[in-house]
C-alpha cells in the first residue's frame, strides 16, 4: 500500500513530451527538435546557410511572436520545466504548452514560407 501512494514515478508518468506532439485526431505533428535540426555537415556553406536562416527564424519571432510565447521559450530554451515556467510567469501549465505549441507552429509557418527542409 505505502509503494503505491509514494508518488515516485508521478513526474515521469505526468510529463508532456515537447518532441512527440500528438494532436486530438491521433495523428503526430513534427516536433520543434525535428523543425530546429541543426547542420548535418561542417561543410562551410552549409555554415552560411544556417547563419542565415538562424538570423531570419531570429528576426521573425521578435515580430510575430508575443510577450507571453517569447517569455515561455526563452524559459523552455533554459532547460525550465513546465512547472517551473508556470510558477515564474505566474499561469497553469496548460497555458505553458499552449504557447509553446503556439510557437511550434509559427516557427513551422516560417520554415515553409523560407522552402527550408525540415
Amino acid at each position: 500500500m505505502k509503494t503505491a501512494t509514494r508518488n515516485k514515478h508521478t513526474p515521469l508518468n505526468q510529463s508532456i513530451s515537447f518532441s512527440h506532439s500528438a494532436t486530438a485526431d491521433g495523428e503526430s505533428e513534427p516536433g520543434l527538435d525535428e523543425l530546429l535540426a541543426g547542420p548535418s555537415a561542417h561543410d562551410p556553406v552549409n555554415q552560411v546557410i544556417s547563419s542565415e536562416e538562424l538570423h531570419s527564424l531570429v528576426a521573425c519571432l521578435s515580430t510575430v511572436l508575443s510577450e507571453l510565447e517569447a517569455t515561455v521559450l526563452s524559459l523552455y530554451l533554459d532547460g525550465r520545466s513546465y512547472d517551473e515556467m508556470a510558477g515564474r510567469i505566474g499561469c497553469d501549465t496548460k497555458t505553458v504548452d499552449n504557447a509553446l505549441q503556439r510557437v511550434k507552429r509559427k516557427v513551422g509557418a516560417h520554415l515553409d514560407s523560407r522552402a527550408v527542409a525540415a
